[in-house]
């Protein structure tokens, strides 16, 4: 019997949230549609059969001629083979099952298919998370789950190998904004839908002592000089193909046909022991 994955996330809180965002808030989402259609116009390839998989498709019409836009549910509804472009979009750091995600990304390509992954890294926030849990130590003494976990770059690129991606790449986009205040940051997060859902998150009301706290750890260890507050966002692009027998494999090690050192035209030493 298959084991469930361990439900970081909940998913019926994190729909709630998202349900009270506010579309002029989704600037990160905006910015991972133009590294989409960026990335696309890079590829020499017309996809005809496209796909998005993301939490709010208003952002993603019309962003490849016949787009199907399906929702970053657990259990996706993308028939197998279907497509030959598939973009996971600004979800999978809120999956509780992320190679499962991709799994079901790729049996929903043909051969040569690409997927293109966009989402938020492990950098992001971090200067929030650090607030938040020196404050929370000092008020509440101890920690709750507060800013999501998310994947480190190295570590998402492994994902896609897992899921059996062929050609990985994975890189990042860094962003960074800047806030009055704590409770400007908040708000923000808040009509994005990104605020927490994770599912072992305190549930119970706190001093608004930790707030005021966490804002003035926040200001003395990041503040800028004009007093703002910076938050970073790590945007991390992600792109695999289904494998095919028409792509480019490398080499055996020891099948190449001349020396390093006979291609570039320079002497060949020993390295010292």
């Amino acid at each position: 019997m298959t084991q469930a994955p361990t439900q970081i996330f909940d998913r019926e809180t994190l729909a709630a949230r998202r349900a009270r965002h506010r579309p002029e808030a989704l600037f990160l989402h905006q910015l991972a549609r133009d590294e989409a259609e960026d990335r696309l116009s890079l590829v020499n390839r017309t996809f005809t059969a496209p796909a998005v998989v993301c939490p709010f498709p208003a952002v993603w019409e019309g962003v490849l001629p016949g787009v199907k836009l399906v929702p970053d549910d657990e259990l996706l509804a993308l028939a197998p083979g279907a497509h030959d472009v598939v973009i996971h979009a600004m979800g999978l750091h809120w999956a509780n099952d992320p190679v499962g995600q991709l799994i079901q990304c790729r049996r929903a390509l043909r051969e040569d298919g690409l997927l293109l992954v966009l989402t938020l890294g492990g950098q992001t926030l971090h200067q929030l998370r650090a607030a938040m849990a020196e404050a929370e130590a000092a008020v509440l003494g101890g920690l709750s789950p507060r800013v999501a976990p998310m994947g480190e770059i190295r570590d998402l690129g492994g994902l896609l190998q897992r899921a059996g991606f062929a050609l990985p790449v994975a890189d990042v986009v860094p962003l960074t904004a800047e806030y009055r205040d704590l409770t400007h940051l908040i708000h923000d997060l808040r009509a994005m839908g990104e605020t927490n859902a994770m599912a072992q998150r305190l549930k119970r009301p706190v001093p608004r002592s930790l707030f005021q706290l966490a804002d003035h750890i926040y200001r003395t260890h990041f503040a800028t000089a004009e007093g703002r507050l910076p938050a970073t966002f790590e945007l991390v692009c992600l792109t695999g193909w289904t494998p095919s027998d028409t792509q480019q494999k490398p080499l055996r090690p020891g099948s190449a046909k001349m020396r390093l050192a006979d291609a570039l035209k320079v002497p060949e030493g020993k390295l010292d022991p």
